[in-house]
């Protein structure tokens, strides 16, 4: 008897892990911010960001020739990307949040932290 409740009660705790949606979220100060937040609910809770960066992903080059028959190069980006990163300082780790069209679709890490810390509460 003992050993029936003990496999359905693994079965179950097993079950429950792995059908779990597994999301990170980026904790600031008493805040936390995670996928789906927009940029300025981000900045309002976490604080400026240490560096920023803008990049284009599926970016696409062509030519064409404007009115007066001169032939132009020009870039198409079919994806913007918007990059924050907070460096959270000595043990801890330098976070980057991936934005697209102002909406925070990815959190990350890249590495440990260096100095003082630019997070808020840290």
């Amino acid at each position: 008897m003992k050993r029936s409740k003990a496999i359905i009660f693994f079965a179950a705790v097993s079950f429950l892990f792995f059908s779990a949606d597994i999301t990170w979220a980026f904790r600031c100060g008493s805040g936390m911010v995670g996928t789906g937040d927009s940029r300025t609910l981000v900045q309002v809770t976490c604080g400026k960001p240490t560096s920023k960066e803008n990049s284009c992903e599926n970016s696409q080059e062509y030519t064409a020739a404007d009115k007066s028959g001169k032939i132009k190069k020009h870039k198409k980006c079919s994806r913007k990307l918007e990059v924050w990163h907070y460096n959270c300082g000595d043990n801890d780790f330098i976070y980057k949040l991936t934005f697209e069209n102002g909406i925070l679709k990815k959190e990350g890490t890249e590495g440990r932290g260096k100095g003082k810390s630019d997070c808020l509460g840290r």
